[in-house]
């Protein structure tokens, strides 16, 4: 239950910190945080990460449904059947993203984002907490594959050491 719970608060910080953005600074109004290398501003989405299909709302909103109920139903299956606690966490961050920048497309057709970060005179894309969240979450589930890649390998190895020839 509590990759539920964990779930729930990665949705509740992202539309908590999306909601004071909207309602505290105006559209393009930029607040630094570390000279002009981290900055909170207004912006607003359309597309998906970075951009990219912008005003492709429908599309997003049927593709957002799918992968919550594919998440859903695999974090039933690994919680049931494996003692991994690493997978089920990651996937509980996917999807409070997942959830908080589905709920900013349905009811908005935009999302929220404001998190700024300049490189010299690049401008990473601007971003929000679902997307760290989202990121975080995959990037957990890359390394939890490791682990489980590795763990594998050891095990076949340590099978085909104790073969009698």
């Amino acid at each position: 239950m509590w990759y539920y719970i964990l779930a729930i608060v990665a949705f509740l910080v992202d539309q908590g910190t999306k909601w004071i953005i909207a309602k505290q600074l105006e559209l393009g109004q930029e607040i630094p945080v570390i000279g002009n290398f981290f900055l909170i501003t207004s912006s607003r989405n359309r597309g998906a990460a970075f951009g990219i299909l912008p005003n492709q709302r429908w599309f997003f909103i049927i593709v957002t449904v799918v992968v919550v109920i594919a998440i859903i139903w695999y974090m039933q299956k690994v919680r049931k059947t494996s003692a991994r606690k690493l997978l089920p966490a990651a996937l509980s961050l996917v999807l409070g993203g997942a959830i908080g920048n589905f709920l900013d497309r349905a009811l908005n057709g935009e999302v929220v984002d404001f998190l700024m970060f300049n490189f010299g005179s690049y401008t990473f894309p601007i971003f929000n907490i679902a997307d760290s969240c989202i990121v975080v979450g995959v990037a957990l589930i890359i390394l939890d594959s490791l682990f489980d890649l590795n763990q594998t390998t050891k095990e076949e190895g340590s099978k085909e050491g104790n073969e009698i020839v």
